[in-house]
């Protein structure tokens, strides 16, 4: 059982007359009942917190639970040590007043060169230290014995028996290591200063329970508890009489008295955020909007949404990789479902990452140069390739498709198989070395990005301090003012003019002020042109066909900064997390709900996607009132939502932006497909220029040659 900061913790009883069909709250480590939910709530707090301690193992700033795993491991370790050797330790410890520390080391010293009846250890023979296990102890005198071994072969097989002196005898490695004598001690006794050891251990092992002559005076039995006569509690009270005062501080403060403990943490308040299945709604929670429910009008099965979106991401993610001019979510969802064999868009995609696989030297190379002396992929014979691959993978559940592939009619497939079979073939590039070399190049260019980032932030700390410093020493000046306090005495003498007018609005700077100070925002050109310039670079990592390194983009990083844009503290922190979404290493969702539903997001589409905590549905949020609802639905008190609810605010100006461009988007096709319908009912748009078939004009304009 764990203790509470020390002492021994009594779980509340279960609750008397229980009926059948009574609502009660359980907590699961404990086992324990509750009829009340505020009492509930409050002793889980108390087992979350760090003020535990593991009584095996004796480790400390634990919480129950932990304190309870620790428990079962130390007692697992306890179990290597030696029955043999159980009897005669236990002997030892019993009514021992030694420390821990020091009780283990002479228990350790003792058994040392006992030697029992199954130990392994080695014998000194010619040719060096040889196997044995003892198979008996001859007993040659008061002192003195002989032990009989049987030799063993690197099997553990029995060769040949001898009789060895002990002199003879090596133990290479102790039977038992220090911690696990230490957590022996303190698993047999339940208590210390003399360590006792528990009743039922002692009579098992024939150890007598009675108190030692030298220790009649100082301990005693009352009613069946061993406790310390008067002279040893004022020993020890004496001894502890410089900590009394703050022990009494302590105990007043949080309740930790032996008889007020349990109720004391009784009545402490809930400490939020908690599990969000346990927050219940409280007097002093804000009004929650409704959550809205996500819209669910796919062009596809809701089995194959999360398929799609997991190639999508990794396709436009990885365009330059890859060669593949990125495209929208729509037109990949429409293009799958066409019936049509060659569509641009799904050969392309194919085309770039077979081409990853045979530039890789691998497996599929391999298998290809034995049929086909030279690789080109077109819309001709993409299929050959496909059918190649499907070959190799070997798959049965996708070689029942091999034959209608061959045959040209891929728009036939079911779009289950065709995102299948594109799955497999993500997950075979993500496996290739030029894969795994580019995400070390892209982790290298975090790396830089996030070191660049630090050291900003250490320079704009240090001019902050600069800049308090001076402010401090200029009412000590004087008003003395020369080249180097013109800018602080300026901005200073306005800030003076402002507060005695009572003016509080927008402080606008003068010419000398320095730029940046006190959140003032410049319109520079040449900054603008600069930041252009530095965003150009680092989103074509590409110099003369090489990759750039991460000492060369941190350079960049630091020669082509303009002062004006140094200062403007929220536009760099934006910029380095645009830089760092550009180096996408993997996708997360932004978090859970309540009832642990994700959300996703992804920045080169306009809604919030909403996976079930089963996997098995998806929805979506497409606007910004739907966000705004969302947002304000979720309970802070809950750790879940708390955290969805501060990664939404993070991305919520670039998501709500994305949203309103999407609208208006949205509303001018609408107004431009009204006016065609005014001018003419009979007129209609021609195929290729219908919104839903996008995806029919798509070109790669990034293909290699």
């Amino acid at each position: 059982m764990p203790l509470l900061r020390r002492k021994p913790f009594t779980l509340v009883d279960p609750p008397k007359d229980l009926k059948p069909d009574e609502l009660v709250y359980q907590i699961r480590f404990t086992k324990e009942i509750f009829r009340d939910y505020h009492e509930y709530l409050n002793h889980l707090n108390l087992y979350r917190q760090r003020i535990w301690t593991c009584k095996v193992s004796g480790k400390t700033s634990l919480t129950y639970e932990e304190a309870l795993v620790s428990e079962q491991n130390a007692t697992e370790k306890v179990k290597q040590f030696p029955k043999e050797l159980m009897t005669f330790a236990l002997k030892i410890i019993q009514y021992s007043m030694l420390p821990l520390k020091v009780l283990a080391d002479s228990i350790n010293e003792k058994l040392l060169g006992h030697l029992f009846v199954g130990a392994e250890l080695f014998v000194k023979k010619d040719d060096g230290p040889y196997p044995c296990k003892i198979l008996k102890v001859i007993q040659e005198g008061v002192d003195k014995c002989c032990y009989e071994v049987a030799w063993l072969n690197k099997d553990k097989n029995i060769t040949e028996k001898a009789d060895v002196n002990a002199e003879d005898l090596v133990q290479k490695k102790p039977l038992f290591s220090r911690n696990i004598l230490k957590s022996f001690i303190r698993e047999s006794t339940y208590r210390n200063a003399p360590w006792v050891l528990h009743e039922e251990l002692a009579q098992k092992h024939g150890i007598s329970t009675d108190i030692p002559k030298e220790l009649q005076g100082r301990i005693f039995i009352k009613n069946g508890i061993l406790t310390c006569s008067k002279k040893r509690k004022n020993e020890e009270s004496m001894e502890e009489t410089e900590t009394s005062n703050k022990r009494k501080k302590l105990d007043h403060l949080d309740g930790s008295t032996q008889e007020e403990e349990n109720c004391q943490h009784i009545d402490e308040p809930v400490k939020y955020p908690i599990d969000d299945l346990l927050v219940k709604p409280g007097p002093d929670d804000p009004v929650f909007t409704a959550r809205p429910s996500p819209l669910r009008d796919f062009n596809v099965s809701m089995d194959c949404v999360g398929d799609l979106l997991k190639i999508w991401d990794f396709c436009t993610s990885f365009a330059k990789l890859l060669n593949l001019c990125p495209y929208s979510l729509e037109d990949f969802e429409n293009a799958i479902r066409h019936r049509e064999s060659n569509v641009v868009l799904l050969v392309e995609s194919h085309a770039a990452l077979f081409r990853v696989l045979i530039n890789d030297d691998g497996e599929y190379s391999t298998f290809l140069r034995k049929r086909r002396p030279k690789h080109k992929i077109t819309m001709i014979n993409w299929s050959e390739y496909l059918s190649d691959f499907m070959e190799m993978i070997n798959i049965p559940g996708l070689r029942q498709f091999e034959a209608t592939i061959k045959r040209g009619r891929y728009g036939f497939l079911d779009v289950n198989a065709k995102l299948e079979i594109l799955s497999v073939l993500v997950d075979r590039v993500l496996e290739t070395g030029i894969f795994r070399k580019r995400m070390d190049e892209l982790i290298e260019q975090r790396q830089a990005l996030g070191a660049s980032r630090r050291e900003e932030a250490l320079e704009d700390g240090r001019k902050r301090r600069k800049e308090k410093e001076q402010l401090k020493a200029e009412p000590e000046s004087n008003g003395v003012v020369d080249g180097h306090h013109l800018n602080s005495a300026s901005v200073s003498t306005n800030n003076n003019h402002i507060m005695q007018n009572g003016d509080m609005g927008e402080i606008k700077p003068s010419r000398n002020d320095t730029p940046g100070r006190s959140g003032i925002k410049h319109s520079n050109p040449a900054s603008k042109k600069i930041q252009k310039k530095l965003t150009s670079e680092l989103e074509e990592p590409a110099e003369n066909g090489k990759e750039v390194s991460s000492k060369k983009l941190q350079q960049q990083l630091k020669d082509d900064k303009d002062p004006s844009e140094k200062n403007s503290v929220e536009q760099r922190r934006a910029y380095y997390e645009r830089e760092m979404e550009k180096r996408l290493i993997s996708r997360s969702p932004l978090g859970k709900d309540r009832d642990y539903n994700r959300y996703w997001w992804f920045p080169r589409d306009w809604r919030i996607f909403v996976e079930s905590s089963d996997s098995k549905e998806w929805g979506y949020y497409s606007s910004k009132e739907e966000v705004d609802a969302l947002m304000g639905s979720l309970n802070c008190k809950g750790e879940r939502e708390r955290a969805l609810q501060k990664q939404l605010g993070i991305c919520y100006n670039s998501l709500c932006s994305e949203l309103q461009k999407k609208s208006k988007d949205l509303m001018h096709k609408v107004e431009a497909d009204e006016s065609v319908v005014r001018r003419s009912t009979r007129v209609r748009a021609p195929p290729q220029q219908n919104p839903a078939n996008a995806f029919l004009r798509y070109v790669n304009k990034w293909k290699e040659e």
